[in-house]
């Protein structure tokens, strides 16, 4: 039977240093991973996830104790503190990583808590799909190999007008797509000013470069004209690029043609216009207090042969590129090789698919982030002032509401934001901070923001039935 090793301290309770031989001696004594795995705490674990991951969080544990012990950083350990390791350890092996938090921040588009919720009717028809065989790519009605963006095609059309669609698995991959298709060895004019970085450094320049199409710079980054589009095209363009300035706003002295402009310019010279649209607005949010947003179906009526956007941040729906237009450039685009490595699978067309069907529907409030949008401060008003008296019935917390700010996020609507309510919330020991730390512990975590040394929860992104689990959160703190 192993015996427990306890850490030696000196008079003053501290761990004392070791020298060469005490190190030797305490790096003999730790026990051999067969030991350990025959003990009754790692065989129960074992039992629930498995003897190969009790194994390796063994291991894993063991590696750590002898580097603690070389470095001095360990004076000794017991077999219970060695057993309790390797069981939270192999505990989280199997956890999982992804995992469900509550989005207090305020912040509906989140691009680092995943963007867009989904609707009910997503998840359903996602969950439908995959749960067995599908028509992905069978055509019932002929009883022969059908394509899967069929699905997609014939929402879209009906949604935007669109003579064809093509989803590809983010709008980065749909520009890129586009360029290598129709640019490839050939010049592409864009605007100095449209050229964009987004995030995790995503730039135009350098998606063009890598499509093999020419970058051409035209006009200057305040002030592009019409006559510097004219001016730039030459025997080797084959391609206008416009691009939604979605993520910053230049203001002051600036000039940028209008599309229908761009659009008889190009085609009067031979040439397709393409436009990146970014954030994938379907609807017109200007009502609701989101300007600037202009929706896909304006630039199809003005002519733009091909515009691409987002599937997962003002549409609402599944990470998703999608590419719409005429059915000349599309088709093309759908013969690149590198369309097949770009594709989407089954459950985000399962996804996509019900999200176009709740615009045809008109039912826009079943669409969460659209629904975030539209919410008053007036409807989240009564929801904050609930959740303060809750928190502030725990000991040490004072919560009040207070007017504040949203913002759409997703690197749309820069420098717009949205009136709500904030419950702002301290508490009498620990800082702002600190708060902050301890509710994203949680599980699940409960992200909110920090602002003048208070923490800050807006309820416009969290679901009502998320409510009774903040409150939980919080009486988890002492």
């Amino acid at each position: 039977m192993l015996k427990c090793r306890w850490i030696h301290t000196n008079c003053m309770g501290t761990e004392k240093e070791q020298s060469g031989p005490e190190v030797a001696t305490l790096l003999r004594q730790i026990p051999a991973v067969d030991e350990l795995l025959n003990q009754a705490p790692l065989r129960e674990v074992a039992s629930r996830v498995g003897r190969r991951v009790v194994g390796d969080a063994t291991r894993q544990v063991l590696d750590g104790l002898r580097q603690r012990i070389i470095s001095g950083a360990s004076a000794g350990f017991s077999l219970e503190d060695l057993e309790s390791e390797i069981v939270a350890e192999a505990k989280a092996a199997v956890t999982f990583s992804l995992q469900r938090v509550i989005n207090a921040t305020g912040v509906i588009l989140h691009t680092n808590l995943g963007r867009a919720p989904l609707a009910r009717e997503a998840l359903a028809h996602l969950g439908e799909a995959a749960a067995g065989y599908s028509n992905l790519e069978y055509d019932l009605e002929g009883g022969h190999r059908g394509k899967r963006d069929a699905h997609t095609d014939r929402l879209f059309h009906a949604l935007l007008g669109a003579e064809r669609a093509l989803v590809v698995n983010n709008n980065a991959a749909a520009v890129f797509l586009a360029l290598n298709t129709l640019g490839e060895g050939w010049e592409v004019i864009v605007s100095r000013g449209e050229l964009i970085e987004i995030g995790g450094s995503f730039r135009i320049p350098d998606i063009c470069a890598k499509s093999g199409a020419l970058l051409h710079e035209v006009g200057t980054t305040n002030r592009t004209r019409l006559a510097d589009y004219a001016a730039g095209i030459n025997d080797r363009t084959r391609l206008l690029l416009r691009v939604h300035p979605s993520n910053f706003r230049i203001v002051g002295f600036t000039e940028r043609p209008g599309l229908e402009e761009m659009v008889d310019l190009a085609h009067r010279r031979g040439l397709l216009l393409m436009e990146d649209l970014g954030s994938g607005c379907l609807v017109d949010l200007a009502p609701w207090g989101v300007q600037d947003e202009p929706p896909a179906r304006r630039s199809l009526e003005a002519g733009v042969d091909i515009a691409t956007f987002s599937g997962d941040k003002l549409l609402g729906g599944p990470q998703a590129g999608i590419l719409v237009g005429k059915s000349e450039p599309l088709e093309r685009i759908r013969k690149n090789p590198l369309f097949r490595a770009l594709r989407v699978d089954k459950l985000t067309i399962a996804a996509l698919e019900a999200t176009a069907s709740l615009y045809l529907q008109g039912r826009l409030e079943a669409i969460p982030a659209l629904r975030m949008i539209q919410l008053t401060p007036k409807e989240i008003a009564p929801r904050a002032r609930r959740l303060a008296e809750k928190i502030s019935a725990q000991p040490g917390f004072v919560a009040v509401v207070r007017a504040g700010e949203s913002v759409v996020g997703g690197g749309s609507t820069p420098g717009q934001t949205l009136a709500t309510e904030l419950v702002a919330v301290s508490h009498v020991r620990h800082s702002a901070n600190g708060l902050e730390e301890m509710l994203r512990r949680q599980r699940p975590a409960v992200l909110g923001r920090v602002e003048e040394d208070q923490l800050m929860l807006d309820l416009r992104t969290v679901f009502e039935s998320d409510e009774a689990e903040i409150i939980r959160a919080f009486m988890e703190i002492t």
